[in-house]
């Protein structure tokens, strides 16, 4: 009786252990998908960040903003003179 009880509780730890391995696969998976998200994103990330960087680059700082708005104004009166 006491050998079928024990046999009883083996199994039932295999089976515990057995379904605790299936999880442990089923999160460690999980965890992959999560993680090639990620690195997905931060390449796209970078991406953004290194066109931003681009087009800050090619912008004209105020001080050349305000001389091109003088020359403009310059060429204006000089058409509107002739």
């Amino acid at each position: 009786m006491l050998r079928a009880v024990i046999n009883g509780q083996s199994s039932m730890k295999e089976e515990l252990l057995g379904e605790i391995h299936k999880l442990d696969k089923k999160v460690d998976a999980g965890f992959k998908s999560v993680d090639l998200r990620f690195d997905k994103m931060d390449k796209r990330i970078d991406k953004l960040g290194l066109q931003i960087a681009n087009l800050e680059d090619d912008t004209p700082t105020i001080g050349e903003f305000d001389e091109l708005a003088q020359e403009v104004d310059k060429i204006q009166n000089k058409l509107a003179l002739e």
